[in-house]
């Protein structure tokens, strides 16, 4: 059997999301970062128009259908736009935000929030964390109060990626009493009064989209955009979380090829001491410990997905895929980095932003720690 079972459609795809990466993301990849902002709504309706929005969500409403391999060859081809922000952008919307309104959305909600998701009228975001509860889920303070048929909404969430331009959020509320088990998901159109940004967040990395500070009050939504049921967000969440770090992980081993690709390259045309410097056993031994380690990642990750197709519960691989390839890629980005010496140290370099943008790897969708505890908690159960 071919591993991954690549078909010839999954190369099609592939192919063409990395020609258009190449052709109409990668050469703003520069200017975006320094503006802090893209061109969102031009950018996905292209990525509509390509048939990327809704890999595999329903063709009723107007999704492919298509499986997680098909996902692994759209960010596999995405990768080639150079820019961690516009990526994490573009995911947001099509695999953290939307994958549960596809699962568990009523006709209704489907047809209101997935639907003109996936033709690109609408963006979505994920409002999940808070200033005082981040890898904590359970921990969350945004309050939904039932009042007739409605929902009242106050609190506010931080490192909203997309929420500065997203139509609607995914969020994360309290309905019930405290921990997990009172926290909900609701649908929130971003036009509802009450609603307002705060600050952008000046981050490390990923500059080309907002991370924003959110803010809600005495927000009024129809108790209609309830996500399955109430109470029940914490499992929702945890079920999402997979599909977001499996993503996380696609994401490091696709950009650790690129800038080893990269690094291999400048060190044969980039003399030192009469010979180019990739001809020195010290780099050559270290980049085959890291292409090594890459395979041995994306064997790992497409494991990972091979679980999820199979219907069979991917924590622990989908933990062990964010831990290994997050904290991999801060390795392998430091060395490809040196090999440039001190143009690694020059914005100009894609290595210097891929080395601000790849820290988001451990942090992000669950830190590394967090990884440990559910690796470790599975271990102890036998599983």
């Amino acid at each position: 059997m071919q591993f991954p079972p690549w078909t010839e459609e999954h190369a099609q795809l592939r192919d063409t999301v990395k020609q258009y990466a190449i052709n109409e993301l990668a050469p703003h990849r520069f200017d975006w970062d320094k503006a802090g902002e893209y061109p969102a709504r031009e950018v996905f309706k292209q990525l509509a128009d390509l048939g990327c929005l809704g890999i595999r969500f329903d063709p009723e409403y107007g999704g492919l259908g298509l499986d997680w391999w098909s996902t692994v060859a759209f960010i596999e081809g995405l990768s080639h736009c150079r820019n961690a922000g516009l990526m994490m952008s573009i995911l947001v919307d099509t695999d953290m935000a939307t994958p549960i309104i596809s699962e568990i959305g009523t006709d209704e909600q489907k047809r209101e929030f997935l639907a003109p998701t996936i033709t690109g009228e609408k963006i979505a975001a994920l409002g999940v964390t808070e200033p005082g509860a981040g890898s904590d889920v359970a921990n969350i303070r945004t309050t939904a109060k039932r009042d007739g048929d409605d929902y009242v909404i106050n609190g506010q969430k931080t490192y909203i990626t997309n929420g500065a331009i997203a139509d609607y959020i995914t969020l994360a509320v309290r309905t019930g009493g405290e921990g997990h088990g009172g926290i909900s998901l609701v649908l929130f159109p971003t036009d509802t009064p009450g609603f307002s940004v705060g600050r952008k967040l000046d981050k490390l990395g990923t500059r080309s989209v907002d991370s924003c500070e959110i803010h809600f009050d005495n927000c009024r939504i129809p108790r209609r955009n309830l996500l399955g049921h109430e109470n029940a967000g914490f499992l929702y969440i945890m079920q999402n979380f997979q599909g977001e770090r499996l993503v996380a992980g696609i994401m490091a081993y696709t950009g650790m090829e690129i800038a080893v690709a990269d690094a291999i390259k400048y060190g044969q045309e980039r003399q030192a001491f009469g010979r180019p410097l990739a001809s020195f056993q010290v780099w050559k031994h270290k980049f085959a410990e890291h292409l090594a380690a890459i395979e041995a990642a994306k064997a790992l990750t497409f494991q990972a997905v091979q679980k999820i197709e199979s219907g069979q519960d991917p924590t622990k691989l989908v933990s062990m895929v964010k831990l290994h390839c997050g904290d991999l890629a801060q390795r392998v980005t430091y060395d490809c980095l040196q090999i440039h010496g001190g143009y690694g140290f020059i914005e100009e370099y894609d290595i210097a932003r891929q080395y601000r943008d790849v820290r988001l790897l451990t942090i992000g969708g669950g830190a590394s720690e967090v990884m440990k505890e559910i690796i470790w908690k599975w271990h102890s159960l036998g599983g």
